[in-house]
């Protein structure tokens, strides 16, 4: 099968084009044809090297994708040959076959494209769990997304919305600002232009975010600890900036704030480094559980039209260079899709 190989870390353009052995399932997994795999930051890190989780050299990146299950392997049920899935993977999505533990795959509607199933494995949940499982995002509360036109950002505005929420987006430039309107954010504030903390506390008339959301790190996590709200809630979810923020703790004392962290790979058990062992898998199973609920109220957020599932763009596997690029160089809209 056609493959976008990782034979040694470093960047993206090193990834070479090749012709592997097509995996087969084992017990408890599924074989899916791939029609659409997403191209985010964490997998990015992988190829570089930085991410927590390495797989052993050579493989094959991509951890979000979208398709129909080919074959079944030993212990499955539940599922069928054909259906129109989606799902999380530790590696292997980009390529035109990929094997998925069968517990973490899910059904997508028949209107649904593969691109745009490939927001739902990791993206929206990731934003539905820290918003609602850890943030107890509540109805009226203000919400401040950071990296907002990106695909984290979009996904968070558009469930910080759906849960009743008041969402000030802060993105750099018009496109991305536009496009966190298109998704619902109630204020827009361009941190290139604007003084982020100020116009926060404009905003909230002086008392500060309740919720921020951040995929970005650095500067803008900086920023926060200085416009949140007292009992204030920051999730800390990604360092798009390339800066991982020390947080004084002082500030944390002072307003009553709480820091969160929140790691999606934990819910599904395909972030680990290695198999759960027999005493994890009860709460293995209670937590996947949790993730088919939230997965089942996203994917009626998205029959309602609140959710957009916005693509940035689409390319063939082997123009994965300018794919990765619009996240390298955080000029992404949206979620960028590779199609083997």
């Amino acid at each position: 099968m056609r493959a976008l190989v990782c034979e040694a870390y470093g960047p993206i353009e090193n990834l070479k084009i090749a012709d592997i052995p097509t995996p087969e399932p084992g017990p408890g997994e599924v074989l899916i044809r791939v029609g659409a795999a997403g191209v985010s930051f964490a997998a990015m890190l992988g190829v570089q090297g930085k991410h927590q989780n390495k797989p052993n050299l050579p493989y094959v990146p991509g951890n979000e994708l979208a398709g129909h299950i080919v074959k079944l392997g030993p212990d499955v049920s539940g599922l069928a040959v054909g259906q129109r899935v989606m799902t999380g993977v530790s590696q292997g999505a980009f390529a035109e076959y990929a094997v998925a533990i069968a517990a973490n795959v899910l059904p997508i509607p028949e209107i649904m494209p593969y691109a745009q199933a490939t927001n739902f494995p990791t993206l929206y949940p990731t934003a539905y769990g820290a918003l609602k499982w850890k943030a107890d995002l509540q109805p009226g509360e203000v919400l401040l997304v950071h990296g907002a036109g990106g695909g984290s950002g979009l996904t968070a505005i558009e469930v910080g919305k759906a849960m009743g929420a008041v969402v000030i987006a802060s993105a750099g430039g018009a496109d991305k600002l536009a496009a966190a309107r298109e998704a619902g954010a109630d204020h827009l504030i361009d941190y290139r232009q604007e003084d982020l903390r100020a116009r926060v506390l404009a905003i909230t008339e002086g008392r500060g975010a309740d919720v921020v959301f951040d995929p970005v790190g650095g500067e803008a996590f900086d920023v926060s600890l200085r416009c949140v709200a007292p009992e204030g809630r920051l999730i800390p979810m990604g360092f798009a900036s390339g800066t991982i923020p020390q947080i004084p703790a002082n500030i944390l004392l002072v307003k009553n704030v709480t820091v969160i962290g929140f790691y999606y790979g934990y819910y599904t058990g395909w972030g680990g480094r290695g198999a759960p062992s027999p005493k994890d898998l009860p709460a293995l199973a209670r937590r996947r559980e949790m993730v088919a609920r939230a997965q089942q109220e996203l994917m009626r957020w998205f029959s309602e039209d609140k959710l957009k599932a916005t693509i940035a763009g689409t390319f063939d596997l082997a123009d994965w260079v300018p794919a990765f690029r619009m996240i390298q160089d955080r000029t992404v809209v949206g979620k960028a899709v590779l199609v083997p």
